[in-house]
């Protein structure tokens, strides 16, 4: 008899609670195998495809394209041990175990035993958390229903019925207790009213807007309009909320100030063409700029740190995990070179090149996209020459490098024409005053005019 179980988003890592799918790789009827890709997602960190710990046939596909779901709410169900469409072969593979190695942050092993209760149906419905029905009589979880009834894990790992409030996401719920606000007043925008965090932090906007203006009756619901009279609303989700959240958090918490100088570049040029003219891979110019951060902050730890407010400490970090910028086809997204102070400059080279595809391709990773303690943000690639970059959070400082151009320039006491770049460092104030960065991006600046400098730190 064949058994149909449910295969729930699973946490994707690094804190992450939803994810949007952005394209099927099944269709109902379809016949999977163990550990196969069933969907590709895309997170507030990377597109992931998802395979499901099951095999058999596809019965049901919960989303559709450009819908959010969050972490826990239904993906497919799947029907193990069903003959396949067109055939008397029974699907095989797979087992109702699953095979417990997907994903980061959950199994496909069997669950712990729950309160259970028996209803009679004539269908076979999915169980959640992966267990088996059986068709007549079917038991279920006796939790309430599926994205109507709000539930909770306790400590046991039990669900817990909070109430007819449609909401999965445990932080969801934090957010709106933390902030006062009465879930049972708002209408959720996901799959059959589920309320998703978007919805609870309009709410919050919302009412801080209506505070400061009129009072609001604690009765009326806070909706979110899907238009405006003169304009349209465009949903911040995916990368693009991701980047306002930490910018926002960054401006919020971090008191910065930013130095800039500028610095003739000529030399740098020449000694990568020279490096380039050699038949080894070419060094990227970006290489270099990384380069001279690792050296630089080997000179200034103070600006390869963090600091955790909650001790009242600075953090000084011994590795330097240098982020760039890359502006993508989905938005800004910030990858990692783990270990840059210990690559050379043909390391640094390769790794860029490698992250930057990846980007491009959307196929960064959670891990390739957090850690960084540093980061370069080459914003010349855009034609402008400066900017007060805002620091990557919870850095403590950001180096932004303009675009190179000939411009007149006193050379060895003589007008020539050089080519000129600014360079600019954003810095937290609380890891040092401006001496420090002064003295940061001084060095830095020398190492551009005279690479020759580097050979000292060597």
């Amino acid at each position: 008899m064949a058994q149909v179980l449910e295969f729930r988003l699973p946490d994707l890592g690094e804190g992450l609670t939803e994810a949007e799918i952005v394209r099927w790789l099944v269709e109902v009827g379809d016949v999977v195998a163990v550990d196969q890709p069933v969907v590709e997602v895309e997170t507030a960190k990377a597109m992931v495809d998802v395979p499901c710990p099951y095999a058999g046939v596809v019965t049901a596909r919960f989303g559709e394209e450009g819908s959010e779901l969050p972490v826990g709410a239904p993906l497919i169900t799947v029907a193990v041990g069903a003959a396949a469409p067109g055939g008397s072969t029974e699907a095989s593979g797979g087992s109702a175990g699953g095979s417990g190695n997907v994903l980061v942050g959950y199994g496909t092993s069997e669950a712990p035993a729950r309160r259970r209760r028996v209803r009679p149906t004539p269908a076979a419905p999915a169980a959640a958390n992966g267990r088996s029905v059986a068709a007549e009589p079917v038991e279920e979880p006796d939790d309430g229903p599926r994205a109507q009834t709000a539930g909770r894990a306790d400590e046991s790992g039990a669900t817990v019925v909070d109430g007819p409030v449609p909401v999965i996401s445990p932080l969801v719920r934090r957010l709106a207790r933390e902030n006062g606000l009465d879930l049972k007043e708002l209408t959720g925008s996901g799959r059959d009213g589920l309320i998703l965090r978007a919805d609870v932090e309009y709410a919050l906007r919302a009412a801080a807007v209506q505070t400061r203006t009129a009072p609001v009756p604690a009765a009326t619901p806070v909706t979110a309009p899907a238009t405006t009279p003169g304009g349209t609303r465009v949903p911040l989700k995916g990368v693009r909320r991701a980047v306002a959240d930490k910018l926002s958090r960054s401006r919020t918490e971090i008191p910065d100030a930013t130095c800039w100088v500028d610095a003739d570049a000529t030399e740098l040029m020449r000694a990568r063409a020279a490096m380039n003219a050699t038949g080894a891979p070419k060094i990227s110019l970006l290489a270099l700029l990384a380069r001279i951060c690792t050296a630089a902050l080997a000179r200034f730890p103070e600006l390869n740190s963090t600091v955790d407010m909650a001790a009242r400490e600075i953090v000084r970090l011994d590795a330097v995990h240098l982020g760039f910028a890359a502006q993508t086809e989905r938005g800004l997204v910030v990858p990692v070179v783990k270990d840059a102070h210990a690559r050379d400059t043909d390391a640094l080279s390769a790794e860029f090149a490698r992250l930057t595809e990846a980007a491009r391709t959307g196929t960064l990773t959670p891990a390739e996209l957090t850690g960084g303690t540093f980061t370069l943000n080459n914003y010349g690639v855009f034609g402008v020459d400066g900017s007060t970059p805002i620091i990557n959070h919870p850095e403590a400082a950001m180096l932004g490098v303009g675009r190179i151009v000939p411009k007149p320039w006193v050379h060895e006491g003589e007008l020539a024409v050089r080519q000129v770049v600014q360079l600019s460092l954003t810095f937290d104030h609380r890891v040092c005053d401006g001496g420090t960065a002064g003295g940061f991006l001084r060095y830095v600046a020398d190492c551009v005019e005279q690479p020759a400098v580097l050979l000292r730190t060597l």
